[in-house]
């Protein structure tokens, strides 16, 4: 694995997306691709937050998807199928994020595409990602448990169990975008995580493309904290935390380590389980709720933490998440049976 390629790659996203900001933050005020805060929200978002420019990820997305290629470009020419799988799988579903910012923003409709418009895209995007992966033979029908060496074979039914087990988690990445920094701070441990694994568990040097994606991504992520950290000057939208939510699943699979998700994501995994929590116990007891407001990020808030403390503790979480689950992968290489 080449150092100096994957440095270049996270400085030069870095340095790209500083560049990019100062130019697309008036672009999208001219444009008025303001935020709206829906009313269902804490009351104090709309004085706050109100009016601050959305579909920021650009500022992220585009620095990271030219890096990659253009630092990949020979690796591209070598056939590295899982990395322009994974740069397709990403892009579109940054596309289907982009589309419903822009129904938002300029059709003035504040909740965008429909619960299918964006559920049917998403899945049938997965579908045709893992359907990719498996048959060119980069991925298995096994799962992995770290720790406890167990491969379970699901065969048939690993279509069935994976598309919505992955959908669930891009849109949880969807969900914890709710506070100013809080999914590009939960997010950097996970994809930092996928540097560590390029460089040291990777076979052989056929996932260097994957590697500088992660670091690209790591890189722009990295300036566009500057901008989207608390107070906020610019959302990512669903531009931004569709693309971030691909990128978690895709670095995941192009290793064939579902698991990850799960260990690493830790994060999205609470917060998308807290909404599902909160409609099934508000249904089941007819109007009440188990926590003050989902997802679970605006419970503390709620109960009196401030954005910075909450970006923090679950930050913090997050890579605590990611160290568990590298060592799994650690366990997993050195003690494999």
């Amino acid at each position: 694995m080449n150092y100096w390629l994957i440095l270049t790659a996270l400085a030069a996203s870095f340095l790209l997306a500083l560049l990019l900001a100062p130019w697309i933050l008036p672009w999208l005020r001219k444009l008025k691709c303001s935020q709206s805060i829906l009313e269902i929200g804490p009351s104090w978002h709309k004085e706050t937050k109100e009016g601050t420019p959305t579909i920021g990820g650009l500022i992220f997305i585009i620095p990271t998807l030219l890096v990659t290629l253009i630092l990949s470009i020979s690796e591209v020419i070598k056939g590295d199928y899982r990395l322009l799988m994974c740069v397709g799988f990403v892009t579109l579903c940054g596309a289907v994020g982009f589309l419903d910012d822009y129904i938002k923003v300029v059709k003035k409709r504040n909740k965008g595409l429909s619960v299918m418009q964006k559920t049917l895209p998403l899945m049938l995007l997965i579908a045709l990602f893992l359907g990719g992966l498996y048959t060119t033979n980069m991925i298995s029908d096994a799962i992995f448990i770290p720790y406890l060496n167990i491969r379970i074979h699901l065969y048939y039914f690993y279509f069935l169990v994976m598309i919505p087990f992955l959908f669930f988690f891009v849109n949880s990445v969807n969900l914890t975008d709710g506070l100013d920094g809080l999914v590009t701070g939960v997010s950097l441990p996970y994809v930092i995580s996928f540097i560590v694994v390029g460089f040291f568990f990777s076979k052989g040097n056929n996932n260097t493309g994957m590697t500088v994606f992660a670091a690209a991504l790591v890189g722009s992520l990295l300036a566009f904290l500057i901008y989207n950290f608390h107070p906020a000057k610019v959302f990512m939208g669903d531009t931004g935390s569709l693309f971030l939510g691909a990128a978690v699943v895709a670095l995941a699979m192009a290793y064939d380590m579902p698991y990850f998700i799960l260990i690493g994501g830790i994060m999205y995994l609470i917060e998308g389980v807290s909404v599902v929590l909160q409609v099934g116990y508000y249904k089941l007891t007819h109007g009440k709720r188990l926590f003050k407001m989902s997802p679970i990020h605006h419970h503390f808030e709620m109960c009196g933490w401030s954005e910075v403390k909450i970006v923090s503790v679950f930050t913090a979480i997050s890579a605590l998440g990611c160290l568990l689950a590298l060592w799994g992968m650690f366990y997993y290489r050195y003690f494999n049976v």
